[in-house]
């Protein structure tokens, strides 16, 4: 009996190619010549560049030359450039500027106001290009051979056309992240502190008490001593919090009272470390004020993207759908959005 098929074809491959599909440039290439196909290649650092143009068989028409990242001197390199592609009978070409954090940033603007096509190098694929000829030896030079090298074999990219809804979801939720890193720190930096000036205070408050409760911090900020809780009592401690309009339960005040009548000495130094730790708490209560501001901006911009549909599952809420929103961008930019896994969605703007 013959075996039943499945009625489902399989996907037929498309023709191989060779580097990223954003990348390849051998079709424009084919149109002009290669002799008339000229490659810029850019090796970027903090306060200046290096560049070089060769046509596409490798041929150098401008030499390895530094510009500084300076507007009079970055225009001057792309009127360079001009002149070079007008004296070669250049009709065609891009810039390849290699990725270094934001470095590459200013002499990428420049180029492409000239209106020359930009494009980027991931540094591991100059490297890749770079170690076969000059494995141990990494000079500007030679790295300004390995981009020129990814750009001819299709690894010079094509950035997307930027959405500024997007950026600001990426730069404000790392923003986020950033502060909520500093406060975390803040707070084991205060909580040390704290130990030392009122030993087992910070343990009557479980979990995150200590922080969203106000009458934690309000008491031991008014009462920089075990013994001024003992002198207060009950009384003059429900007075301290009255006076300070905070909502509070008798049995919160009785429990630091206890502990008051039982606790360690304080460290010597107890007066000025609760200085330290207060200007500490300070700093804590903006970086938190900060985090909620932020916070609301970014459901004020997710709301305008697709990812605001991610709310409605469970356990997913604004911080983390414009994480990923920030990080993906737009899902029209993926082929098979539904096959994106792992970092193919990250992107550096």
């Amino acid at each position: 009996m013959a075996t039943r098929r499945n009625s489902r074809k399989s996907r037929a491959n498309g023709p191989a190619q060779l580097g990223k599909p954003n990348g390849i440039i051998q079709p424009r290439v084919e149109q002009v010549g290669p002799q008339r196909f000229g490659i810029v290649a850019i090796d970027c650092a903090k306060a200046r560049s290096k560049w070089m143009l060769c046509d596409f068989y490798g041929k150098m028409l401008v030499p390895p030359t530094e510009v500084e990242h300076a507007r009079t001197q970055m225009q001057l390199a792309t009127v360079q450039f001009k002149e070079a592609c007008e004296k070669h009978d250049i009709r065609d070409a891009i810039v390849a500027v290699e990725m270094t954090g934001t470095y590459h940033r200013p002499i990428q603007r420049a180029f492409r106001k000239a209106g020359v096509e930009t494009r980027l190098v991931h540094p591991f694929a100059s490297k890749h290009y770079r170690l076969p000829a000059h494995g141990d030896n990494k000079t500007d030079d030679h790295d300004l051979e390995g981009i020129f090298r990814a750009a001819v074999n299709g690894f010079g990219l094509l950035e997307p056309a930027r959405n500024e809804v997007y950026l600001q979801l990426q730069l404000f939720s790392r923003h986020r992240r950033d502060l909520v890193e500093k406060r975390a720190k803040l707070q084991c930096q205060i909580r040390q502190y704290l130990e030392r000036c009122l030993p087992g205070y910070a343990a009557l408050f479980s979990g995150d008490d200590l922080w969203s409760r106000p009458v934690a911090v309000s008491v031991a900020r008014r009462a920089t001593s075990a013994e001024a809780i003992r002198q207060a009592g009950i009384p003059g401690v429900t007075r301290w919090l009255r006076k300070g309009k905070l909502r509070f339960h008798a049995r919160t005040v009785e429990k630091i009272v206890a502990w008051a009548a039982n606790a360690a000495d304080a460290d010597p130094l107890a007066g000025h470390l609760s200085r330290v730790w207060q200007t500490l708490h300070d700093d804590w209560r903006s970086k938190t004020r900060q985090i909620r501001l932020l916070e609301q901006e970014l459901a004020g911009i997710l709301v305008k993207t697709p990812y605001l549909l991610l709310l409605s599952l469970p356990g997913i809420n604004v911080v983390s759908a414009a994480e990923l929103a920030g990080e993906m961008g737009p899902i029209e930019h993926y082929a098979h959005a539904r096959a994106v896994t792992g970092r193919a969605g990250l992107f550096s703007w």
